[in-house]
């Protein structure tokens, strides 16, 4: 017998997981969802059963799991029309290349299939594939017709998958995924907002796949907990999994998005630079280091040497947390000119410094000029602004507000108390990656096998944003692309949740640099600016952000 649903104050969702490799994660959704305090009743394909359990699936929701429409028990009445009404949402996770098709021509064989074409409350779908069946023109015409149809597919994750390949097609993490359906029906989706999920594993091996090395521990210790899953190195779990916020459509119709199929991978070398993936725990040691991956110091040759950024000065980098001198004033505008006056604006800047040991980080060039600039722009323009900087060797912008912190998770934290915010300007070039385990003295050199770095994904502070409750009204992200700049940003703005991704190609001098030449993107269309210094550039942005919060051209 269909069980009566209980009375509670969290959303029903009624999960249907499809049958792929990535269908271990609902598992984890479950998880999250009852976590938060919501209630989940699962519907599980044949597919599905050949990865996860019916038991393990009730064990986790404390429901029965539905697995055939033609349940005597159950149809008696009319069981599968309950399922399609007595939910808040319905989530397909994963949804397989089979089920989008079967869901776009309205095909109904299966109880999974039936529930979803009798259902009259909203779906969002979470689907997860091969990279080419995702590329296919055949699944993207199935995506198409469901968007059109009212249901939200959302865009997939990019990495690395099981079957080797790399590219969109992975499954988004729990906690993303929750957050889209707090997003979709309107509800705080609580503390989980800016937490990860269990870690994904990455270790890096200069020069290839590390061997096994007999009677040597790890680096960083003994390993507690499950294995983590591998990411890529393309974009974290959180960004495939909110929606853009450009269509009001996709508001009123809580939907369906497209992540792919995600499982551990085992020593699937990256397209690009040395990063290895592997199991967690599967390497010990790294290979003899490759001289071309060290530096001038390996070669011998200066012009191999780090190069200063112009005007910075060795050591010089104030310390996070200390107190910061105002800057003169950038800008010098009308005092009547004051279109921002009474917004609220919410600016990050510079790098963030990933800690390995107490004396080693990873970094990136971000000078936090541009971040800075902009900040100072809103500021005269009238706004009361809030600047969350990584390390930087900068002023304060007068009449702007600062908060310095160092890492990623230090910057996500700060970012989530200065909300709320009428205008979130993400200049900030927060790192992909942090260390799982930093070590507590450094680490010393082994020979000439360096240590094997285990590497795990920081919080994706812009898509966090764009699926919060508390979300701006106007949400930009900046996108440093070193090739097919306005291609990859657009997909940028799609996946990340916002409403103008701003492009620049950073191959030549512009981390550090005065000048910059930036592509705005919209949801309409794609403005050009020309090469201009960055404090030129922020004041074009920001008129344009306050012309569009105000609806008034400011030169009418």
């Amino acid at each position: 017998m269909l069980q009566n649903r209980t009375s509670m104050e969290g959303p029903h969702v009624l999960l249907v997981v499809g049958g792929g490799i990535a269908a271990y994660k609902a598992c984890e959704l479950i998880r999250v969802i009852r976590k938060s305090g919501g209630e989940v009743t699962c519907v599980l394909t044949e597919g599905g059963s050949k990865f996860v359990t019916p038991m393990a699936l009730a064990a986790l929701s404390e429901n029965p799991v539905y697995t055939s429409l033609f349940d005597l028990k159950d149809e008696v009445e009319m069981g599968h029309i309950q399922l399609s009404r007595e939910a808040d949402l319905i989530v397909v996770c994963p949804a397989t290349a089979n089920l989008l098709a079967k869901m776009a021509a309205g095909i109904a064989d299966d109880l999974a299939t039936t529930v979803l074409l009798a259902t009259d409350k909203p779906v969002m779908a979470v689907p997860a594939m091969n990279v080419r069946m995702w590329e296919h023109e055949a699944t993207q015409r199935n995506v198409e017709t469901l968007r059109a149809a009212g249901v939200d597919v959302m865009d997939p994750d990019e990495g690395a998958m099981a079957c080797g390949e790399y590219g969109p097609g992975r499954l988004p993490e729990p906690v993303a995924v929750w957050q889209r359906i707090a997003w979709a029906l309107d509800i705080d989706p609580g503390e989980v907002d800016l937490l990860m999920p269990p870690p994904a594993v990455i270790e890096y091996h200069p020069g290839g796949v590390a061997p096994e090395a007999e009677g040597e521990g790890d680096v960083f210790g003994p390993e507690d907990g499950p294995a983590g899953e591998p990411e890529g190195s393309g974009p974290g779990g959180l960004s495939a999994s909110l929606i853009a916020r450009g269509i009001q459509k996709a508001k009123e119709a809580v939907g369906l998005s497209a992540p792919a199929a995600e499982a551990p991978i085992v020593d699937t070398p990256m397209p690009s630079g040395g990063l290895v993936l592997s199991k967690k725990g599967s390497a010990r040691a790294a290979p003899p280091t490759d001289p071309e991956a060290i530096n001038h110091l390996v070669r011998g040759e200066d012009d191999y040497a780090p190069q200063p950024f112009e005007n910075d000065v060795p050591g010089q980098f104030p310390s996070v947390g200390a107190p910061q001198a105002e800057a003169p004033p950038m800008f010098v505008v009308d005092p009547d000119h004051q279109p921002l006056a009474g917004r609220h604006v919410l600016v990050t800047a510079g790098p963030t410094r990933e800690p390995i040991d107490p004396v080693r980080y990873i970094a990136n060039r971000s000078s936090g000029r541009q971040g800075y600039a902009i900040a100072a722009a809103a500021a005269a323009l009238g706004a009361k602004v809030t600047l969350v900087s990584g390390p930087v060797n900068l002023d304060t912008p007068a009449g702007v507000e600062r908060v310095d912190v160092e890492t990623a998770m230090e910057m996500a934290e700060a970012v989530k108390e200065a909300l709320p915010a009428d205008v979130a300007v993400m200049v900030a070039a927060v790192a992909d990656w942090r260390v799982d385990k930093v070590a507590g003295d450094k680490i010393k050199k082994r020979g000439s096998a360096p240590p094997a770095l285990r590497l795990t994904e920081n919080p994706d502070i812009l898509a966090t944003v764009a699926g919060m409750r508390e979300r701006p009204k106007l949400l930009v992200g900046f996108a440093a692309e070193t090739n097919d700049v306005i291609k990859h940003a657009k997909d940028k703005r799609k996946r990340k949740g916002a409403d103008w991704i701003v492009a620049n190609d950073v191959s030549g001098e512009v981390m550090g640099g005065e000048m910059n030449t930036v592509h705005i993107i919209t949801a309409l269309d794609v403005e050009d600016l020309p090469e201009m210094p960055k404090h030129e550039v922020a004041m074009a942005l920001v008129e344009r952000m306050a012309e569009a919060l105000t609806g008034t051209p400011l030169n009418a």
